[in-house]
């Protein structure tokens, strides 16, 4: 079969032209696995009588009402996959469930064919990818290194043409480090954001499923159809609109990064990826990037506290009675560790919980006016041998940039930037409060097109086309002309509610201003006058989206918000007044602003 592209425009578009079938990927897919046993990739690969009832299905389902058909996918195998066993890499742990889980079936009814359950780290305790009995997963690039863990399996399938996107799982950077190590984007949504249900827990109240893709548009697509509030998931929860898949597209306009301090970071002897992360900033200052440094020690503080604090109880209550029952089936490292979480004491789980409160506390306010932060995805990579002479150390070493994330309610993106001089892919992962992948996948794709890397291990295919820009989804800019300016009486509604002075500028010259009758607090009104306006000094502030209504609602008649052009030809929403308004009232159009106007009467 001809090189296929494997993103999934790439299909699609193959399948419509007829260039190949369903069947006949899924045949090479098992083909080309079988010839790569070497790097463990699988536990179980669907066979062709697994896989029959998933493409007998396809013929009732129309192509253009099922934007996945014919979309090969792994999925990681502590997720269910209904008649298949879920190992969670232990044999003596295996199940066979009667349903998929909630995300899978989604998939599955939106037209993704399952190829197979991908290996892991055991019980998802790990992010380097050794901790199996079915081998070391190798890296997709080089298979003396490791690929990653514990999704290990669900990123070299993608990076290796076996599926379109993978299903993975994340609890302390297990949807991240995979994708950087073999240069993929990695989606780690926000908590509760993909159902939980018919999935084995980690660390129940963090755990997250996660999806590993080519590009950012594959992984936003993936995301739309698998998102969704699940009443059976205690921890699910709806999304918010301004995180819906509308916002997603090509970010636009300047950027604020928060970036850690170098005597902060941290490479672990790695020189290749010390430098690779170097020519990464580099690269970003010419792309209307601000980096702000923020003080990276409550964020490593609240990370050490996932392994070693009280939360690793939550990975014995996982598998409780299991490790109780047969500690023996288990992987000795997993064991030791997941072992020590039948130890912490209530007392100590809420002394953690006090502490974690004031970090994240400490944490957020510092990303409160950035756009996102931008760290490494990992420091540093190991080779198999080096990281079975120290599986503890340097397995923790791997999480030194991810192992925050869930435990500070964060969303993240990890996305590959630039290949290291030791022939390795190195990406960074960008993150912000919960609620932002949208905004996180839009600045991700408009980084995709500075750093033009390959897809996957060199695979054939294009990353996306020309998307709509979008701007920050969090803010809307408000354009103030009258009581409402720096410093003047009404100020207030716009500080109390979070705004920022975000530029002091001018109207386009087409508006006329005038004071309107009433009481104080005075207000202008601003009509559109092509022939006889002015440019009138104004201030745009940035609002806080949740706040916007309120604050128009408090706007009275004849004053609302419409769209006003600024010296710089763009239009923003701002105060505006209806024509009747003007009745009686005193024109200040030449005066140029209401400031002068308010110096004039005192």
């Amino acid at each position: 079969m001809p090189n296929i592209d494997m993103t999934i425009k790439g299909l699609r578009d193959a399948y419509q032209t007829g260039q190949c079938t369903p069947e006949q990927v899924l045949r090479d897919i098992r083909a080309r696995s079988c010839a790569m046993t070497e790097h463990n990739i699988w536990i179980h690969l669907l066979n062709e009588a697994e896989l029959q009832p998933y493409l007998t299905a396809l013929e009732s389902k129309d192509p253009a009402m099922h934007p996945l058909w014919g979309i090969p996918f792994a999925i990681k195998d502590n997720i269910d996959l209904a008649g298949i066993p879920t190992t969670a890499a232990c044999e003596a742990f295996a199940y066979t469930p009667d349903q998929s889980a909630t995300v899978v079936q989604a998939l599955i009814n939106a037209g993704a064919l399952p190829v197979g359950k991908t290996n892991m780290d055991q019980f998802a305790t790990g992010l380097n990818g050794t901790r199996s009995p079915w081998g070391a997963c190798k890296n997709a690039f080089n298979r003396d290194y490791i690929s990653g863990g514990s999704s290990s399996g669900s990123a070299v399938a993608v990076a290796l043409g076996l599926a379109s996107f993978s299903l993975g799982t994340d609890t302390a950077g297990s949807g991240r480090v995979p994708a950087a190590f073999n240069n993929l984007v990695g989606l780690k949504p926000t908590r509760g954001l993909l159902s939980a249900t018919g999935m084995v827990p980690a660390c129940r109240s963090l755990d997250c499923m996660t999806i590993f893709a080519l590009h950012c548009e594959d992984a936003q697509a993936v995301l739309s159809i698998a998102e969704g509030y699940d009443e059976a998931d205690p921890y699910s929860r709806a999304n918010h609109f301004e995180n819906g898949p509308r916002t997603f597209g090509k970010r636009v306009g300047p950027l604020r990064m928060g970036i850690i301090p170098i005597e902060q970071l941290q490479f672990f002897g790695d020189s290749a990826y010390e430098q690779a992360y170097l020519q990464t900033l580099a690269a970003l200052e010419h792309e209307e990037v601000e980096f702000v440094p923020i003080d990276y020690i409550p964020f490593d503080e609240a990370a050490r506290l996932l392994y070693e604090g009280p939360w690793v109880a939550e990975r014995y209550l996982a598998t409780q009675p299991f490790i109780e029952d047969q500690p023996e089936a288990m992987h000795p490292v997993v064991r030791d560790i997941i072992t020590g979480g039948s130890e912490p004491k209530a007392t100590a789980l809420f002394a953690a919980q006090y502490r974690l409160s004031a970090l994240t506390q400490q944490c957020h306010a510092q990303l409160r006016n950035l756009d996102c932060l931008l760290t490494p995805t990992a420091g540093g990579c190991f080779t198999i041998d080096e990281l079975l002479e120290e599986p503890i150390e340097r397995n923790s070493q791997l999480g030194y940039y991810t192992n925050f994330m869930n435990l500070l309610d964060m969303s993240a993106v990890a996305m590959p930037t630039v290949m290291a001089k030791h022939g390795l892919p190195f990406g960074v992962t960008l993150a912000a409060p919960a609620w932002s992948d949208r905004a996180l996948l839009s600045i991700a794709m408009r980084l995709e097109s500075v750093f033009k890397l390959p897809l996957g291990a060199n695979l054939s295919g294009t990353k996306a086309g020309n998307l709509a820009a979008v701007g920050d989804t969090k803010h809307i800019d408000v354009v103030v002309c009258g009581a409402h300016l720096e410093g003047l009486p009404l100020n207030w509604q716009l500080l109390e509610r979070g705004a920022t002075l975000k530029a002091k500028t001018h109207t386009a010259p087409v508006y006329r201003m005038f004071a309107l009758a009433g009481r104080p607090p005075y207000r202008p009104g601003l009509i559109l006058d092509e022939a006889k306006g002015n440019a009138i000094e104004v201030e745009v502030w940035s609002l806080p989206a949740a706040q916007f209504g309120s604050f128009v609602q408090g706007i009275p008649a004849p004053l609302g918000i419409g769209k006003v052009r600024l010296a710089d030809g763009s239009q923003v929403s701002g105060f505006i007044c209806e024509p009747y308004g003007i009745n009686g009232a005193e024109e200040i159009t030449h005066l140029g602003g209401w400031r002068p106007f308010m110096q004039q009467r005192s």
